[in-house]
């Protein structure tokens, strides 16, 4: 298959078939209705429904970034360039989530129900 994605022109770009495509495109469909039962559904505990929910679309979000962008065949530097902010970005999201859990908490407790 990869014989098949990587047609060279003279100009040195590479042109996938139209089915890798609506393959990627099916891919994401199917992972925002996903995102999206998991919603309706309202699945607990919360943070499972929020794990989920993040994960669908960080799987999302890279079929973009390698398919639509055509990341997936740039140099390794261009990509740990464009992709370790957003990796540094996520893990810091990660430990904030702890402080607003904890300011929740605390209006809820001198605040009561606002």
């Amino acid at each position: 298959m990869e014989k098949e994605i990587k047609k060279e022109h003279a100009g040195g770009e590479q042109h996938h078939p139209i089915r890798v495509y609506l393959v990627v495109w099916g891919a994401l469909f199917v992972l925002s209705a996903l995102s999206y039962f998991v919603d309706y559904f309202d699945i607990h505990p919360l943070w499972l429904q929020r794990f989920l929910i993040t994960a669908f679309s960080l799987v999302k979000a890279t079929l973009i970034v390698n398919y639509f962008m055509h990341l997936r065949f740039e140099r390794p530097a261009l990509v740990y360039a464009i992709l370790l902010p957003l990796v540094l970005l996520i893990v810091l999201a990660i430990f904030t989530m702890g402080e607003g859990d904890y300011v929740a908490w605390v209006r809820q407790l001198f605040f009561g129900g606002r």
